[in-house]
C-alpha cells in the first residue's frame, strides 16, 4: 500500500501508537483514515447525522482505550468495524427502550425525511425503508457487504461468524429487500 503523509499504512499507524512519544500522532493518523467509512457504517445503523456523530465519537473512545488489546494477526480495519458495530447496536439497544419495533422504524423514517444530509429521492427512501424492516443481523451483514464491500471473511471477522451463514444472510436479505420493494411499487 501506498504511503503518504495523510494515511501512514495500518502498520506504521499502529507503530506509531505503540510508541509512546508518537501515540498521538498515530491515533489522529487512524482517525483520520477510518473515520468517514466507520461514519457511513454507523450512519447505516443508526439513521441520522446526530446520533452518527455521538456514535463515533464513543467508537474512537473505545478504540484509543482499548488499541492495546488489538491482535496484530487481525485486520485493523476488521477490528475498528467491530467497535463501531458493537457502539451503533448498544445504542440502538439504549433508544429502543420501551418503544416497538415499529415505533423505531417510524422515528427512523421521520429522522430520514428531516435530515439535511439525505437526499429523500424515492428509489433511496424505498431502500432505506427495506432494509430497516430487515432482522438485525441481516440488516448488519446487509450493510457491511452492499455499502461497505467487505468481502464475507472480514464480515466473519466484524461479526464473529462463519462465512456459510453470513452468505446466506445476505442472500435472505437480498430477497427480503427485492420482495419489500416490489411490493412498494
Amino acid at each position: 500500500m501506498q504511503q503518504n503523509s495523510e494515511h501512514p499504512d495500518d502498520t506504521l499507524i499502529l507503530q506509531l501508537i505503540d510508541s509512546q512519544e508518537k501515540k498521538e500522532l498515530g491515533f489522529r493518523y487512524l482517525v483520520s483514515k477510518y473515520k468517514e467509512r466507520l461514519y457511513w457504517h454507523i450512519r447505516r445503523m443508526v439513521g441520522n447525522h446526530e446520533d452518527a456523530d455521538d456514535v463515533i465519537q464513543n467508537t474512537f473512545v473505545k478504540v484509543y482505550r482499548n488499541i492495546h488489546t488489538f491482535q496484530y494477526n487481525a485486520s485493523l480495519y476488521t477490528w475498528l468495524y467491530r467497535i463501531a458495530t458493537n457502539e451503533s447496536i448498544n445504542f440502538l439497544k439504549s433508544k429502543k427502550s420501551g418503544y416497538s419495533l415499529s415505533d423505531m422504524q417510524e422515528f427512523a423514517s421521520a429522522n430520514l425525511k428531516e435530515d439535511l444530509y439525505f437526499d429523500e429521492q424515492n428509489a433511496l427512501n424505498k431502500l432505506k425503508s427495506a432494509i430497516d424492516a430487515l432482522p438485525e443481523k441481516q440488516k448488519l451483514v446487509f450493510n457491511l457487504r452492499y455499502y461497505d464491500e467487505m468481502s464475507y471473511e472480514e464480515i466473519a471477522q466484524v461479526t464473529d461468524t462463519s462465512v456459510g451463514a453470513l452468505k446466506a444472510s445476505y442472500h435472505h436479505a437480498v430477497k427480503k429487500i427485492e420482495s419489500f420493494i416490489k411490493n412498494t411499487i
